[in-house]
């Protein structure tokens, strides 16, 4: 059985409590908090592509007016295309429903989490507020659908080794370029995690320059990727909504979404 290390439990709660707390109240008809003021945006041509764009903005506390930051460039979803995810959305009724392995990317609209990777911190420009943390051969995030860490990040006691097959199987990945820096999309977060629902959901770095899509991650260009986690403030609530063209129409006003790109 997995112990998870007391200083990775305490971290957990106060995550879900900074979580829990930074929802705050919505303006009405929309699952983006009022105190959200970060937006990273992509946009999909339908929910069969494995292409989207990206692009960021931000507003004001208080202010329901959002101003794009970036211009959108080029980012790859996941190959089967998109399904609803879970997280701070209510899923269209009916609509296809993200799973684990079905390899498509989570539609919706998410909290973001912090970032990972094996690169050393001091590499990482980002805001000090920006938890990273650097990963080892100890560090788990656990696909296994029937286990109680399903979708969440484990350090191994003593912070050894994986060992087991088990163990293996859900190790973090090491030497892989694609996966030395990675940001969390809350899809299917802890504490209420739905079994089956998919896991594992991250921006990261795109493989052969965008040539190839993922498995349900939002992937970019390694320079995109360390803009993103340096424009990154946890304080301003940031939010990743995902969504096909027609969707974003269809919300943009009752989510209270800037204008498309």
């Amino acid at each position: 059985m997995i112990a998870i290390m007391p200083s990775a439990h305490l971290f957990l709660v106060l995550a879900l409590i900074t979580f829990l707390t930074g929802i705050g109240r919505s303006y009405a008809g929309s699952p983006i908090p009022a105190n959200c003021r970060q937006l990273v945006v992509a946009i999909a041509p339908d929910a069969n592509s494995s292409h989207a764009r990206l692009a960021l903005a931000e507003r004001h506390q208080g202010d329901p007016h959002w101003k794009w930051v970036t211009s959108p460039t080029p980012v790859r979803l996941g190959h089967a295309g998109l399904a609803w995810g879970l997280g701070l959305h209510r899923s269209p009724q009916g609509a296809p429903q993200k799973r684990e392995g079905d390899g498509k990317a989570p539609a919706g609209a998410f909290a973001i989490g912090h970032a990972y990777g094996t690169l050393p911190a001091a590499t990482i420009a980002r805001r000090a507020s920006l938890r990273y943390t650097h990963i080892g051969e100890g560090d788990l995030w656990v696909e296994d659908s029937s286990s109680p860490h399903y979708n969440r990040h484990l350090k191994l006691p003593n912070n050894r080794p994986a060992q087991s097959p088990w163990e293996k199987k859900q190790q973090m990945k090491l030497n892989d370029n694609a996966h030395k820096l990675k940001v969390f999309i809350a899809h299917n977060p802890p504490p209420k995690v739905t079994p089956n629902a998919g896991s594992a959901i991250f921006f990261h770095i795109w493989r052969n320059n965008g040539k190839r899509a993922t498995s349900g991650c939002t992937v970019m260009p390694e320079s995109r990727l360390r803009h993103l986690i340096q424009w990154l403030d946890p304080n301003a609530r940031p939010v990743y909504v995902l969504l096909t063209a027609q969707d974003y129409r269809r919300l943009h006003k009752q989510w209270n979404l800037p204008d498309a790109f």
